[in-house]
This record gives structure tokens, sequence and C-alpha cells, in this order.
């Protein structure tokens, strides 16, 4: 059976890495890239048997590809901090493994743990991430954010969940919308991508009757509620960003 080597990066994630490598264990490396943590991380990864790199930070996709250059076996499982592999998914990545195929690669489906409770619907359920793929035949694509796995042949899927523990509280929840939005949306200028009046005043509410109505958001009752709210602002923001970068492309601040 090929070995697995399983990778992480990250930076000031304490509060996560113990909880994320110990879901780990079963994977024959643990590779952690850190950009540069002072909150401990890198020493409590050393602890939990992990190879630990420190890095300065080159962005998503190249810290990853960079991990995966370091493992010893060319099956790689990406996965951050704040997720976890249960052992149902271990058990099914080591038996798909063990079998012959022609497959580069396979998705995962992720769930999310936010409000006090597993998020079942919305945009955010199944949310299929290729995260286990064979190194000479995938790699990351260069992107400002939500970064993916390219794959040069056929693609699998498994069937359990990788689990995701997304946000501490609403507050982070919007904090890491401010951030992914502000890199969201300098990735379509620089694809050429424009926004105007309709792309802000019609993307959002479209995107909360999907995720509410359509993606059946209303049966996670209050959580799918502000869920499918809080995924129609990171649209609004993510537009109105862009059309702000072609109003004022060089960010010029006023005294």
């Amino acid at each position: 059976m090929p070995g697995v080597s399983a990778t992480v990066i990250t930076l000031n994630e304490a509060a996560n890495i113990q909880g994320c490598l110990a879901s780990l264990a079963w994977a024959d490396e643990v590779i952690v890239v850190d950009s540069g943590s002072t909150d401990g991380t890198a020493a409590l990864a050393r602890v939990a048997g992990a190879r630990v790199i420190v890095r300065d930070w080159p962005g998503y996709a190249a810290q990853k590809d960079f991990a995966a250059s370091q493992a010893t076996h060319d099956w790689i499982l990406s996965v951050d901090a704040d997720e976890r592999v249960t052992p149902e998914l271990a058990a099914e990545i080591r038996r798909l493994l063990d079998q012959s195929s022609d497959r580069v690669g396979y998705r995962v489906p992720r769930i999310t743990f936010h409000l006090g409770r597993w998020i079942r619907h919305t945009d955010w359920y199944p949310d299929y991430q290729l995260r286990l793929y064979d190194r000479r035949q995938a790699s990351w694509a260069k992107r400002l954010v939500h970064e993916s796995i390219t794959a040069r042949g056929p693609v699998g899927q498994l069937s359990h969940d990788l689990q995701h523990y997304a946000y501490c509280d609403l507050n982070h929840h919007y904090e890491t919308m401010q951030r992914y939005t502000t890199l969201a949306a300098s990735q379509m200028a620089s694809e050429g991508r424009t926004a105007g009046l309709f792309s802000v005043l019609f993307h959002p509410p479209a995107a909360f009757l999907r995720n509410y109505v359509l993606r059946a958001g209303f049966l996670d009752g209050m959580p799918g509620l502000i869920i499918s709210a809080m995924n129609a602002h990171y649209v609004f923001l993510k537009f109105a960003k862009l059309w702000a970068l072609q109003v004022a492309p060089q960010g010029v601040k006023k005294d």
C-alpha cells in the first residue's frame, strides 16, 4: 500500500494544532510548515511528533506545494489546522489506497461546526475539497484565496466527512470574511473581472436564496439563517471591494 504523508501549514495555530495532529496519527508521516508562529505552534507540533519546517509565507498555494515537496511519500493528504480527520475517513483512505486505481486524487466532503451545531446545508455542505492527491499528478493552483488542487487525471470521491472547526464565534467569522473578500477582490481584478451595479445589487440576494432556500439552509435553524445571510454579505463585500479597486486601483488614502 502506498504511504501517506499528511501536510499542514500553520501560523499561530496553538489552539488547533494538537487536535489536528492527533487526528493524523495514523498517517505514515506528518509535516507541518510554519510561517513564523509566535504562540508556540511549532513547538507543540514537534512534541506531537510532526516534522516541522519554519519558512516565510509565500501564499497559500505556494506554501502547500512546498509542504508536499518535502514529503517522503507521493500520496499527500493536505489538512488545515482547524480540520480533523475522523477514524472513519482515515480507514476509508487506507482502504482506497490499498486498491489498484487510476485515480490521481480524491475529493473529501467537509462538514463545518459553527454556532453550536454541524452545518449540513447551505453552500457549506458537502463542500467537497480535493485534499488527497498524488503529487506527481496534481498541484495547487496559484490563487490568492480559496486555493484548490489541479489534477492531471481522473479524480474520485470519498464518502466520510472531514471535520472543520472554522470559527470561534461570529466575530471570528466576520473578521475572516473581511480578509478573504479583500483577497478575492484582488484575485478577480488580476483576472480582468469587473463589478458594476448589477453585481453589487443582485448577486448578494441571489446568494442568500441559493443558500437558504435551494440548498435548504432553513433546515439548519437559526444557524442556517445566519450563515445564509453571512454568505450573501460575503458576496456583497467581494464585489464591492472589486468595484472599489476599479475606482481607486492604487488604494490612495486621504489624510
